[in-house]
């Protein structure tokens, strides 16, 4: 029995892609909460001991290293900081938030260098304005997302990811290029639609949509680096933002499980980027909002003479 599971949860590990995601989105549910198999292999590993089935110990160390495999990486130290490096802070900061004040200041002691914020409704907005201006002097704002930095801002802009069984009005993606030290960025902060679980599985077609349409504008961005911050409401291992995780980078260190603040069991804020590696990413503490933030670094590529990346 415990053998046979064993198999199964390897099976699910190793080849979850192949979880038909009809009816209900199977799929992309199994793949939200990917990281926790290993609490199942935990579980089995027990039962085989309390029952002293060599049997089933041995068929544990398939489970176990498919998990090594896809997150042990995970577990590494993110190691200290290089050259050609910048620290992101991405926060959805809730529109219940009783204190976007307190929030302010502690996204400021994060000591980021660009920090994107979600769910920016008036008159919470003014408040961050005056409390992160004095350490960021560059922002944007677009609808309900917004980003600070410490860098010029060249150019930003609203970008249309709506789905478009949505009304108008709806206004969560915005794209800035960011003069930094080590040449232009192109830095989008976006608000994927929520998912819901119910009676009929994952209800993501919206979010799947929207992470679509984002795809099809970073696929198009001229500039060579690229960082996505934001709530994607969405897991990397997710097929649904596949359109993004295809073509940009993700977290090569750390966890950071965001959501909900009082007990997270997954991330769904993100750092992603393109000619650039998002070495490590880690949550800060708790806000007034009901997700963490989290911080990564980004190092980004070197460039050659032409002005092109480094081989």
């Amino acid at each position: 029995m415990v053998a046979g599971l064993a198999v199964v949860v390897a099976g699910v590990g190793g080849f979850h892609r192949a979880v038909p995601n009809f009816p209900g989105r199977v799929g992309s549910l199994v793949e939200s909460f990917l990281p926790w198999v290993g609490v199942v292999v935990v579980l089995l590993l027990v039962v085989a001991l309390v029952r002293r089935s060599g049997v089933a110990l041995v068929a544990l160390l398939l489970p176990v290293a498919v998990w090594v495999q896809g997150f042990g990486g995970l577990l590494l130290p993110g190691g200290e900081g290089g050259a050609r490096e910048l620290v992101v802070v991405q926060h959805n900061v809730s529109d219940e938030n009783p204190d976007p004040a307190g929030t302010a200041r502690a996204l400021v002691a994060a000591g980021g260098d660009l920090v994107a914020l979600e769910e920016l409704v008036v008159p919470a907005l003014a408040v961050y304005e005056d409390v992160l201006g004095a350490d960021y002097p560059y922002h944007a704002v677009h609808g309900t997302v917004g980003l600070w930095s410490k860098y010029p801002i060249a150019e930003d802009q609203l970008v249309d990811i709506k789905p478009r069984a949505i009304e108008e009005g709806w206004s969560r993606g915005l794209r800035a290029v960011v003069q930094t030290p080590y040449g232009d960025v192109a830095a989008y902060v976006a608000h994927l639609p929520s998912v819901r679980l119910g009676v009929g599985g994952l209800a993501s077609s919206l979010r799947d949509e929207s992470a679509q349409e984002l795809g099809e504008l970073v696929r198009g961005e001229k500039v060579r680096a690229v960082i996505l911050m934001g709530d994607l409401n969405s897991t990397v291992d997710d097929r649904g933002i596949a359109p993004l995780t295809s073509q940009l980078n993700v977290a090569e260190r750390g966890f950071a499980f965001s959501f909900p603040a009082a007990f997270p069991v997954a991330r769904i804020d993100q750092v992603l980027a393109r000619s650039g590696t998002v070495a490590h990413i880690r949550t800060l503490p708790a806000t007034g909002s009901d997700h963490l933030p989290v911080a990564a670094r980004v190092t980004l590529d070197p460039l050659q003479p032409s002005g092109r990346p480094a081989p």
